[in-house]
């Protein structure tokens, strides 16, 4: 079974573009990344730009409207991915235990891949 493994961090919608990383953290999920892989269910995974880089477009007027970021009416935003082949929804969320594990605050979404 696949699952995507979503990486919320508290406070990231208003984090600016040259946002510094905590080195340990950083360091303590480059070893949690190791021990995806090192277990065999690592697929891909990567970290994302903060909001403030980016743009949403939205359809509800029916024509596009893109608006760049920070997006500041958004509580939750991405700050990276994995996905991850698990025997199980229980061991996906046993990955994810694993991760807040390590960088504390914010949450992960776990949803399995069609498919998969």
């Amino acid at each position: 079974m696949r699952f995507m493994m979503l990486m919320i961090p508290l406070g990231y919608e208003t984090a600016p573009p040259d946002v510094e990383l905590d080195p340990e953290r950083v360091s303590a999920m480059m070893k949690y990344n190791e021990a995806l892989k090192d277990a065999g269910v690592l697929i891909t995974l990567d970290g994302l730009h903060p909001p403030s880089m980016g743009a949403r477009v939205s359809f509800a007027t029916g024509k596009p409207l893109v608006t760049d970021g920070p997006f500041t009416e958004t509580k939750e935003l991405t700050g990276g991915f994995a996905l991850v082949e698990v025997k199980s929804k229980a061991e996906a969320i046993e990955w994810a235990k694993r991760f807040r594990k390590i960088v504390g605050d914010g949450e992960s979404v776990i949803q399995e891949v069609f498919g998969g």
